[in-house]
């Protein structure tokens, strides 16, 4: 079984690393961008176009409205970027949010954070694939008309590729990530070049559409509403940033220093295209509508149906280099990419948020282990699980998955940036030194100023997305704290059942006596090596137990018995109704009925096969009997292996193999454990 199952495993994800070789998969700046900053980047493929879409409720002339959401959105992005800056210094282990909601805002605002987390990222997964998809589709029908498989397909491979390593998935994704942010600047450069050098006049392919108006005429409370509607959408381009706060460990030493120089360059990239882009779109009149096929006109007639509405960047792209050219091609090529591997940022952040929460049991532990290739293997996989399941559901489609999205990030956000504002709070309280403390005054009042505005952009986007499908979002969040506190609880619970005791108790108390049972079925080789390691252990009382479903088998076995002369007592118990399991277990507890204080110990022959298909034809009643016995107090199971010829060249052939894993190895860690800051409360 080990051979059918490892040599795929090596095909597909490559050679275990050891232990010792952790260090060798840790990141530099030029790939913790790509792949931490993946998300925050390519965003701005998506977010300048959801700010039309909502502003074109109210036609063209909403549009002027755009700079000011832009800005809004620029100002939230420095904000946020400047005080994560400070998380990842005050915070280096990994943690990220969860860990400083947890020490400074208590368990319960932890747990919140890690839940809103969690479903951010199942969804990052799950928006960017489907985005990804739909753009891809525009040029390839076959992947619009199954676009459900198209998109599992790539969660699949975005699994196998992580599987083989952050180090090895992040080199792979550095090319088109840094192509496609190449290729904005060069279109945005060229663009400024073309209109205030050459002034010349660049057309989108929609700048001779006219928008209908939805609403028209808006005014007061219900323009201001489309208006924080818009800058929600837009506030998408803030997803992925507090990935680098969760990755610290991935990256190479000084790890602070180096995360946070990654998060001015993420901020600093974002922030430029995303400006650049929406700037671009007005200049060649790009148009957009959230119902394309009656809402854009052209000649007075809508549209129809047929018309496939191209992202905002495509257009762009193509007034300023030209349709078909070849920079036109290569960044159209790049932004569907690019939206594929922004899902990596969430390959990279949950499953080491999964691995702490392991750590503190509110996962189950298996998430707390590192696969062959030194990557949380497990996390990876069940976060490609959850993605699939919500594409499919949703049918792939990024306009209904969209709505869910940013309500985690946000909360996450703000609870993240309150506990950092107690955090400077309490290291002020001891602080003498001067310049330390002039140090913790301006970042208090750094993450002081992210807490307000993250916690308004949080309100703002629960009113204007809840009906939306938000409500879908805080239904997962609510989901996972629910069953994160069960995990909890359940260790809790058997952590106080299985603590030793300080004074003697049942379990450290010899017992009066054993009583040995070796299981027997025919008299062979299995059954005497069973019989003579039962004699060495030298119990109080030993016995030979059998079971009698056929006659002439039972007369042969005491016949035998009897004529090697073995100084064991024979039982046999009759089983009418041909149960082998059954009369075992009565026999057993009825012996732990008349002597409490007795210990029954159980020995069971079995044989050591060396091929998978083997295993179906041995040791079928042993493991039925060994899963009853297990549930019986004061009853030891003790399996007596006997090796037939088959594992033997089974281990032969295991020796050829330098990187052969036992079958049922089990990994642990490593993680490094994180200091934890005294929780304050006052």
């Amino acid at each position: 079984m080990s051979k059918l199952t490892d040599v795929p495993k090596r095909i597909l994800i490559g050679r275990a690393l050891r232990s010792d070789r952790l260090g060798e998969t840790l990141l530099p700046k030029r790939i913790a961008l790509p792949v931490f900053a993946s998300d925050a980047l390519s965003s701005v493929a998506y977010a300048p176009g959801e700010v039309l879409l909502v502003l074109s409720v109210a036609g063209v002339s909403a549009y002027h409205f755009s700079p000011w959401i832009a800005l809004a959105v620029v100002v939230v992005m420095f904000t946020v970027v400047a005080s994560y800056r400070q998380n990842v210094h005050a915070y280096p282990s990994g943690g990220g949010d969860y860990e400083v909601a947890t020490t400074n805002l208590g368990p319960k605002a932890g747990l919140t954070v890690a839940s809103a987390l969690l479903v951010d990222y199942v969804l990052t997964v799950a928006v960017s694939i489907t985005s990804g998809i739909e753009n891809l589709g525009s040029a390839i029908p076959f992947v619009v008309e199954h676009k459900v498989l198209c998109a599992v397909a790539v969660i699949l491979l975005l699994t196998l590729m992580n599987l083989r390593g952050v180090k090895e998935s992040g080199s792979l994704f550095a090319i088109p990530t840094y192509v496609f942010v190449v290729g904005v600047f060069i279109m945005i450069a060229w663009g400024a070049y073309r209109a205030l050098v050459l002034g010349d006049t660049m057309r989108a392919p929609t700048a001779d559409f006219h928008i209908k108006a939805e609403q028209e005429g808006l005014a007061g409370f219900a323009l201001v509403f489309l208006l924080l509607r818009a800058f929600s959408s837009g506030c998408a381009a803030l997803t992925g940033v507090e990935a680098v706060s969760n990755g610290v460990p991935a990256f190479r030493k000084p790890k602070s220093k180096n995360a946070a120089t990654t998060l001015s360059m993420m901020g600093v990239l974002a922030i430029t295209m995303l400006v650049g882009i929406i700037a671009l779109a007005l200049v060649t009149d790009v148009r957009m509508a959230e119902n394309p096929a009656q809402d854009l006109l052209k000649g007075g007639v809508p549209v129809g149906p047929g018309y496939v509405q191209d992202p905002v960047i495509t257009q762009v792209a193509e007034a300023v280099f030209g349709n078909g050219s070849f920079l036109f091609i290569v960044l159209a090529a790049a932004t569907a990419l690019v939206l594929f591997l922004a899902a990596n940022t969430a390959y990279n952040g949950f499953p080491v948020l999964g691995s702490i929460l392991a750590q503190d049991r509110y996962l189950p532990r298996q998430l707390h282990t590192r696969g062959d290739r030194l990557a949380f293997s497990n996390g990876i996989v069940l976060l490609a699980g959850a993605a699939a399941l919500l594409v499919v559901i949703y049918g792939a489609d990024s306009t209904r998955l969209i709505q869910l999205y940013i309500v985690g990030v946000f909360v996450s956000f703000t609870l993240s940036q309150t506990g950092m504002v107690r955090h400077w709070n309490r290291h002020l309280r001891t602080e003498k030194d001067a310049d330390k403390r002039r140090h913790m005054i301006r970042s208090r009042a750094i993450n002081a100023f992210g807490a307000f505005l993250t916690g308004l952009v949080l309100v703002v986007v629960l009113v204007t997305k809840f009906t939306h499908g938000a409500w879908v979002a805080l239904l997962g969040m609510c989901i996972f704290f629910a069953t994160m506190t069960a995990i909890r609880k359940h260790y809790d619970r058997v952590a106080e059942e299985i603590a030793a005791e300080e004074t003697p108790s049942d379990e450290t108390i010899r017992p009066s006596r054993v009583h040995s049972i070796v299981l027997v079925s025919k008299l062979h080789r299995p059954t005497l090596r069973a019989l003579a390691y039962a004699k060495l252990i030298r119990s109080d009382r030993l016995e030979a137990l059998s079971i009698s479903v056929d006659p002439a088998e039972t007369k042969a076995l005491k016949e035998d018995w009897e004529r090697r002369g073995i100084d064991i007592p024979l039982k046999i118990l009759d089983s009418p109704y041909r149960e082998v399991t059954r009369p075992v277990i009565d026999y057993v507890k009825s012996l732990r009925r008349e002597s409490p204080r007795d210990v029954v110990s159980v020995y069971i022959p079995e044989y050591v096969v060396g091929h998978w298909y083997e295993h179906l034809l041995h040791n079928q009643s042993a493991l039925r009997l060994k899963g009853r016995l297990l549930f019986t107090p004061g009853v030891m199971v003790t399996s007596v292996p006997y090796q037939l010829e088959s594992s033997e060249a089974a281990k032969k052939r295991a020796r050829k193999r330098a990187e052969w894993n036992a079958p049922g190895s089990v990994r642990r860690g490593p993680v490094e454990r994180r200091p934890k800051e005294p929780t304050n409360k006052g």
